[in-house]
């Protein structure tokens, strides 16, 4: 029997019975069972601003080889680079340079060949790169790895486990919530009259956006996920007609009744959302029309539809597959790395287009990185990784956190350059939450475990 609880997650389970129909009403029951009971904590609002503001994670699945993101390019370190990562050294000429506003720790770095766009923002400011950050239970240095005294998230090395952990910032406990839905669920207060959830995914379901009372709303890189029904994927109106009748029936039965309002929710939004999609300026920026040029487009058209959908606060998930780089990884990460590229530059240059390019802020995420020796043609899991945050409101053109030694057998290797972050995601969100609006009081009701580390505010997010 359903819970009061699980009503809370109406919108997203609603969205996947809508999806699929009456002929696909025994799946969606049976995706409805499976979901269990979870106990909504009212969290208190944080925060005073009521200006809009977005975070957007584009999350690169599969663990991003990070080594050939952030790149040493002076002559002594890049010796060494290509020594230890032999097949999968960037040629030193193709490194694109980058002039960081105040990192120096004694090396010049550079940017991957591919991100040429990226470059470019970098140097205007609005692009920061944050290095060697992961997932983290608290402060690890290699002596206490090494002695085995180190507390170390479980499965450091998995796809499926350090996904969840970073999409949950909560290493040291079983997954319930994550991030991004426990900072939905504490600041969607000031989202006034919204009709349609906060937190948005267009890359289907993901960890990143689980919360206790907010619920993530799925749509499609082309629109709102509708009611499908027949051939060609034109609504027939007469089976739309008899399940709309079927729907209103009063239903005794609690489960029941929970399944028929979760899809008239679900069809009343899509109605909603595709009216105000059809209804919406085009935009004269021109996205790419690749995987993930087509989710960040869609998400655009969301941010500017934000205002009549009373959003103050907008949380979007978008993603990319194809990192797990075991083999040719030179000929699969670059085409993907351009991707990512061209797909931020697009979306940036929308934000600026619709007046919102402070108040936006897009970063990514991964599993991993890779380890800095090779296996032949590729690398194998990793730990520390390198990641960027782009948008107005970005202290950029900079390098945050310690970039690691890039030294194997060196003091943040804990074998085959599998290096031991500096940084840990803790951090890494909690400073894009505190410029969301949540305040330092309230910081570890999203992030429990941030007090083990020195510094909630990495720097690189204006205040405000």
């Amino acid at each position: 029997m359903l819970t009061p609880q699980d009503l809370t997650r109406r919108k997203f389970i609603g969205n996947a019975c809508a999806a699929v129909g009456a002929t696909g009403v025994l799946s969606a029951l049976a995706q409805l069972r499976m979901i269990g009971a979870v106990a909504g904590d009212s969290a208190a609002l944080a925060g005073s601003s009521a200006s809009y503001k977005a975070l957007v994670c584009v999350f690169l699945y599969g663990g991003n080889d990070a080594n050939n993101v952030l790149i040493p390019t002076d002559n002594s370190s890049y010796a060494t680079y290509a020594a230890q990562r032999t097949a999968l050294a960037i040629p030193q000429a193709n490194i694109l340079s980058i002039s960081p506003k105040s990192y120096n720790d004694g090396r010049q770095f550079g940017l991957h060949p591919s991100l040429t766009e990226l470059q470019a923002l970098f140097a205007q400011g609005k692009l920061a790169v944050l290095a060697n950050t992961g997932t983290l239970l608290r402060p690890t240095t290699l002596s206490q790895y090494l002695s085995g005294t180190a507390s170390l998230p479980p499965q450091l090395f998995s796809h499926a486990d350090q996904q969840t952990q970073w999409q949950s910032s909560l290493s040291d406990r079983p997954f319930q919530t994550g991030w991004g839905g426990r900072l939905a669920d504490l600041i969607d207060a000031l989202n006034t009259n919204s009709t349609i959830s906060m937190s948005i995914s267009v890359a289907g379901q993901n960890s990143f956006q689980v919360g206790n009372t907010v619920s993530e709303y799925a749509v499609s890189p082309s629109g709102a996920v509708t009611l499908t029904g027949a051939t060609g994927g034109t609504i027939n109106p007469v089976r739309y007609g008899a399940q709309l009748d079927l729907l209103s029936q009063t239903e005794q039965n609690l489960f029941q009744a929970a399944f028929a309002n979760t899809t008239k929710s679900a069809i009343a939004d899509a109605t909603l959302l595709t009216s105000l999609l059809t209804g919406a300026v085009a935009l004269k920026t021109t996205f790419p029309t690749t995987t993930l040029g087509t989710q960040l487009s869609m998400i655009a058209k969301l941010i500017s539809a934000a205002p009549q959908l009373g959003l103050k606060r907008q949380i979007f998930f978008a993603s990319l597959g194809g990192f797990d780089t075991h083999t040719v990884e030179l000929a699969t990460q670059g085409p993907l790395l351009t991707q990512v590229s061209q797909a931020l530059n697009a979306f940036y240059s929308a934000t600026v287009e619709l007046g919102v390019s402070n108040q936006v802020t897009a970063f990514t995420a991964s599993d991993f990185s890779r380890t800095y020796n090779t296996n032949g043609n590729g690398a194998d899991h990793g730990w520390g990784s390198n990641h960027m945050i782009l948008g107005g409101a970005v202290n950029g053109g900079d390098l945050y956190g310690k970039v690691s030694s890039l030294q194997i057998g060196g003091p943040d290797d804990t074998g085959r350059g599998r290096w031991i972050p500096s940084t840990s995601v803790d951090q890494y969100a909690a400073t894009l939450a505190s410029w969301f609006g949540v305040s330092a009081t309230n910081l570890p009701t999203v992030f429990p475990n941030v007090g083990r580390f020195a510094t909630s505010d990495l720097g690189f997010m204006a205040a405000g």
